[in-house]
Order: structure tokens, then C-alpha cells, then sequence
């Protein structure tokens, strides 16, 4: 069996399948992907879908209006006709309300414009008309992006596996790598209970699973898997059509985020700190009434009709998280080969493409869409953090 090859991407989620059909199409020969159950099955399965170019960390911003660029014409990026992403372009609507948040949020919104992205600030009735089911008679700075929206991130992780797959990727899935081999301070391939399979290159996306990164190399690896509650709302007389923005209040205690869901309901979760899990856990968590009142009382405090919803549905999804809340990107410092994509801390999906394009690059040697010196794991010593303004477990 032939078992060397160009580069190994270990995961098959969204970032994993980027990574390989960037690699195929910047002209990597021999890819392999391993994926340890099925392709998209992991974290990217749960993501709420939302696209935006909204960050406070100003880093996050180029890589987010890249992504965005690949979303919007997503089957011409992959040249592909049969790709689909999903997407519903229905614009993002931010506020706040006088107090610590509306500072950062002007910035954020301003450093947005002085990227070329388009940002309107909105007043209160303008607000309205966009998004008719909510009132914002405490909002003092409403930002709206036209160009948002959110989109289906297994749909997207599925295109990006068979097109790389028609570009010459091999995607094993059921495969679990077991640990890196190791030669002289240089990756040299993977040890599976398949078999080993070698390269000079290997590109982690393991997410919630990057812990072992550090339990076969010993070198430090700060991420955490964190649970997330999400609820789908529903309001027969204030239905949340796909025609109204994704909405970000960071007026309300849990700074929620909610959006469309089927074209009627509302899907909402809070963008503040999780439950932190003691080891990764993909499985669905446990969700207390309680905990689905409380967010109901501060759903209908921004959308009065609300008081009457009933739930409709909810579930858990589980983030790779790190200590700033943003992502560590690039080579390892002390082991040669070795590029990593972990802790996206909720931005995954949102950042996909222009982060699978960015590790295929810095994986085959090539120069970097943008710096990857800001994302580096070195920060956590150097105390350079990506922390975002609105706090940790907001929008970054």
C-alpha cells in the first residue's frame, strides 16, 4: 500500500474539508483526510450558521469579509455547480444601549467601514422596519451589515469533501489517528489503528478534540470544550421570517443572538461563557426549564410578542474554546510539520473558508492571505490576547 503522502488534514468538519480542497486546488498532489467518524458529523453539525463580518478583534474582521466573499458565490468558489451552502442573505442588526458596550460597538462598526465593508447606522425606526417583531426603545447605537446573513454548515463541510474529493483528496472516514509520529523534531505521519500513514506535513483541525495535540507532543494546548444551549422559538403572531436580519443584542444580560429558523421561528442562544465540560463530549446535554424560562424572559424583553412563544425545539452544541475566545492558527513552535486550526471558540463556520485557505497555504510553504502572527500559540505566553470588547463568550 502506498501510504505517503503530500499532506494529512486530521478532521473532516468544516475547517478539516476546507483545509484539503485548498490544498488539492493550491496544487498539493496526494492529500489525505481522517476523519474519526463521518464527514461534518462533529461541532459543525450544531453551529447556529450565522455569517457576518462583525468582530470587535479587528484580525477577524479581513478573515470574516474573505469567508464572506466565498459564501455569497459559494458554487464559482469551489468551481463547482453541485456545491450549496445554504444561504439565506438577510443581513446582521447589532445594538446596544448606553453604557460599556456601545463604545466598542462604534469602533467595531467604524473599523468595519474603514475595510471597505458596507455598515449603516440605523436609527430607531429604521431598525423597525427591518425587523418588525422587536422594539428598540433602549438601543443608543444600532449597526446593521446588508451583506450577512447565515448559511448550513453541514451542506457547506459536505461540498467542500466532494469537491476535494474530485480534485484528488482521499477522505478516510471511521479512522481515529491514535498519535503523530515524531522523528527528530519533525512530523513524519499518523499511527491508526488502520495503519500508519506518513507525511512531512500534518494539519490538525480536531477541534474540541485538539487536546491530543498536547497529550502526543507535550506541548501545551489551550483549548476547552464548552456547551451552549440553543432554543427554537415559536410566536404564531410574530413569526421571524428568513426576509428579517439576524439580530445581536448586547442590550440583554446573555448578549443573545437570534435569527430565522425554518422562516417562522426563532432560533436563540446567549453569546456569554458556557458550561465548561471536563473532557470533550460531543453527546447532547441536559437542558432545564428553568434555563428556557430565563431565556424566554430576556427574549421577550427585546420581542414583546415572545411573552407567548412556546418552544418549539432545543439542543446543545459544544465550542473549542481557548482563553481569548479566538483561534490558534499556524505551525507549532519545537515541531516541524505540524500546522493546527483549533479553538474558534464559535467562529468556525463564519471563517471556513478563509481559514482553510490560510492553513493550505502556510502548510505548503506559500504566503498568507493575512498574517498569521496575531493567531499564533505563542500569544498565550506573550500576553499579546485576541480578546474581543464585548467580553468573553461575545462576538469576539
Amino acid at each position: 500500500m502506498d501510504n505517503r503522502y503530500d499532506a494529512i488534514v486530521i478532521g473532516a468538519g468544516v475547517i478539516g474539508t476546507s483545509v484539503a480542497y485548498h490544498l488539492a486546488r493550491l496544487g498539493a498532489k496526494k492529500v489525505l483526510v481522517l476523519e474519526r467518524l463521518q464527514i461534518g458529523s462533529g461541532t459543525s453539525t450544531q453551529s447556529s450558521g450565522i455569517l457576518r463580518t462583525h468582530y470587535s478583534v479587528i484580525e477577524n474582521v479581513e478573515l470574516a469579509r474573505r469567508s464572506w466573499s466565498a459564501f455569497t458565490h459559494f458554487n464559482e468558489y469551489l468551481q463547482d455547480d453541485d456545491a450549496a451552502s445554504g444561504l439565506v442573505k438577510c443581513g446582521y442588526l447589532i445594538c446596544a444601549p448606553d453604557g460599556p458596550k456601545k463604545a466598542p460597538l462604534q469602533a467595531a462598526l467604524s473599523a468595519q467601514q474603514d475595510k471597505g465593508i458596507e455598515v449603516q447606522f440605523l436609527g430607531k425606526q429604521e431598525a423597525r422596519s427591518l425587523l418588525p417583531i422587536a422594539h428598540f426603545d433602549d438601543a443608543a447605537l444600532i449597526g446593521y451589515e446588508p451583506e450577512a446573513g447565515f448559511a448550513d454548515a453541514y451542506l457547506v463541510a459536505s461540498s467542500f469533501a466532494r469537491t476535494a474529493r474530485r480534485l484528488g483528496v482521499k477522505i478516510m472516514e471511521g479512522v481515529q489517528v491514535d498519535r503523530l509520529l515524531v522523528d527528530n523534531g519533525r512530523v513524519c505521519g499518523v499511527e491508526t489503528p488502520q495503519g500508519k500513514f506518513l507525511s512531512d506535513t500534518v494539519i490538525s483541525t480536531q477541534n474540541i478534540w485538539a487536546k491530543d495535540i498536547e497529550r502526543w507532543t507535550g506541548i501545551p494546548t489551550p483549548v476547552v470544550a464548552e456547551r451552549h444551549t440553543v432554543l427554537a422559538l415559536e410566536c404564531t403572531d410574530a413569526p421571524y421570517t428568513f426576509q428579517m436580519p439576524v439580530f445581536k443584542d448586547l442590550g440583554s444580560p446573555g448578549m443573545l443572538y437570534c435569527r430565522s429558523y425554518g422562516g417562522n421561528q426563532m432560533l436563540v442562544s446567549e453569546g456569554i461563557v458556557g458550561e465548561t465540560l471536563a473532557a470533550p463530549d460531543n453527546e447532547q446535554g441536559d437542558i432545564s426549564m428553568d434555563y428556557v424560562v430565563e431565556i424566554g424572559a430576556q427574549v421577550a424583553e427585546r420581542f414583546q410578542a415572545y411573552e407567548a412563544a412556546g418552544l418549539a425545539s432545543s439542543w446543545t452544541g459544544v465550542y473549542d474554546v481557548t482563553p481569548d475566545w479566538n483561534p490558534v492558527l499556524g505551525r507549532v513552535p519545537g515541531l516541524e510539520g505540524l500546522v493546527v486550526g483549533y479553538g474558534f471558540s464559535g467562529h468556525g463556520f463564519k471563517l471556513s473558508p478563509g481559514v482553510g485557505r490560510i492553513l493550505a497555504q502556510e502548510a505548503l510553504g506559500l504566503p498568507t492571505d493575512v498574517p498569521l502572527a496575531p493567531y499564533a500559540l505563542e500569544r498565550f505566553s506573550s500576553g499579546q490576547l485576541l480578546t474581543g470588547k464585548y467580553g468573553l463568550g461575545a462576538v469576539s
